[in-house]
């Protein structure tokens, strides 16, 4: 028994010696020296303010359903939180960000963060720690398969839900993010610029969320009965949240914390309040008043298209994407019904459109006195507008067929959508037997 119980002993040091090692924290001890404690401060808590936005879409997407659904569309936002998280470590970053197959997804040299570790990051700044920038990479892959949800609000089955996050976050998110952040990646190469993911992130999910009500089919009873917002509280209270957390998502792009933060930081205030006047005005003139839920979410409009320009643009022109985003996409909203498709949330109108509209924007409006690595149309370069053009092109063709073979594979082995009877009770005491309000 002794020997077992030595024997055992031995087993568990080595197991903790392994996992220490560093072959397993490769660059733990590499370029140390030039980790600049400002820097990781910054990346680290921008980190943690683009965590608050998933939870933040929560409550925006959440008060705009009906009250039977509003724990099971917060759901959809925290249940990516915590499957991303976990995937992104595994597989998700080293496919990413790891080094590149012919420009077209990285390979699995990082699974589980092998190699990934205190040392200076090969990607970001020599001054923030690798895992560092990986976890600031990690919040964007969370947030984005949850923006898709919107478009299907309501009545799709959790099970499902589960399995399309995890396959979509794989083979549509981490595909792109490769193209247009790695260095290696091919758009990157071809000289695409998106800052903050105007089309990483917000094309890509606009245009898989338009696949996915396709798919998916209306409501039961879309444009039949009412299906007014239910609490128009949270959706404010969300939209502030997710504006404090943009802070953090665009001028944490710049890495550090000098001057390019600093002008993202301005031009994403300036744009999100331009966007903001710019629907309520448009809604005033088309309707005869502003509404509270317009100017919300005129506000996300305008946070979605500075992202890509808002290192790479002055704060004049952010005035200029900000109101002609709050147009556009007001625009876009407004004809969806019309059009006959059911996104629930109007995740095409604000995410698909206010994301090309800043990809584009961003080859119009890029000023190499903002940022020298940018010079758009304005400056001297119209070639920039036709790279942004592809590069909304691929991710378009790509999001969109991947995200359809994806549903269908779903709906033809577990199925994608709750029955009759589980719609009409709701998603939150049908897919969780809980129940938003107990009065």
């Amino acid at each position: 028994m002794k020997r077992i119980g030595m024997a055992k002993t031995a087993l568990f040091s080595a197991a903790m010696v392994l996992l220490a090692s560093p072959a397993v924290y490769a660059d733990a001890a590499p370029a140390a020296s030039r980790i600049n404690s400002g820097d990781t401060a910054w990346l680290l808590i921008c980190s943690a303010l683009v965590l608050l936005m998933t939870p933040a879409l929560g409550f925006f997407y959440g008060g705009m359903v009906r009250r039977k659904n509003v724990l099971g569309t917060i759901m959809h936002s925290f249940w990516a939180l915590c499957l991303v998280s976990v995937s992104w470590v595994l597989w998700g970053y080293s496919m990413s960000f790891g080094p590149s197959i012919h420009g077209i997804i990285g390979n699995l040299s990082w699974f589980g963060l092998n190699g990934v570790g205190q040392g200076s990051s090969p990607l970001g700044s020599p001054t923030v720690p690798h895992l560092a920038f990986m976890a600031f990479q990690a919040m964007f892959a969370i947030i984005t398969p949850a923006l898709i949800t919107g478009a299907f609000a309501e009545r799709m089955k959790f099970s499902a839900y589960t399995v399309f996050i995890l396959l979509w976050s794989t083979l549509v998110y981490v595909p792109i993010a490769h193209w247009v952040w790695n260095p290696q990646g091919w758009l990157s190469k071809l000289g695409a610029l998106d800052f903050a993911g105007g089309t990483v992130v917000h094309l890509n999910a606009g245009i898989a969320a338009l696949v996915a009500a396709i798919v998916i089919g209306r409501r039961r009873g879309y444009l039949e009965v009412p299906m007014p917002p239910h609490n128009i509280g949270y959706t404010v209270l969300g939209a502030s949240l997710l504006w404090f957390g943009w802070f953090g998502f665009n001028a944490g792009s710049a890495i550090t914390s000098g001057g390019l933060a600093a002008l993202a930081f301005v031009t994403t205030n300036t744009a999100t309040a331009a966007a903001a006047l710019g629907w309520a005005f448009t809604e005033w003139a088309h309707k005869g008043r502003p509404t509270v839920l317009g100017a919300a979410s005129g506000a996300v409009a305008g946070l979605v298209a500075v992202t890509p320009t808002a290192g790479f643009i002055t704060p004049m022109a952010a005035i200029a994407v900000g109101a002609i985003a709050g147009i556009i996409c007001y625009t876009a909203v407004n004809l969806r019904p019309k059009l006959g498709y059911d996104d629930s949330l109007d995740v095409v109108g604000v995410h698909g459109l206010g994301g090309f509209w800043g990809a584009i924007a961003t080859g119009i409006f890029a000023s190499p006195l903002a940022n020298p690595a940018g010079r758009g149309l304005l400056y001297g370069n119209p070639h920039q507008v036709i790279v942004q053009f592809e590069a909304c092109g691929a991710t378009l063709i790509w999001s969109g067929v991947v995200t359809y073979v994806i549903l269908k594979v779903i709906d033809w082995t577990i199925g994608l959508r709750v029955s009759e009877n589980e719609e009409e009770l709701g998603l939150d005491l049908s897919q969780h037997e809980e129940s938003g309000y107990n009065f």
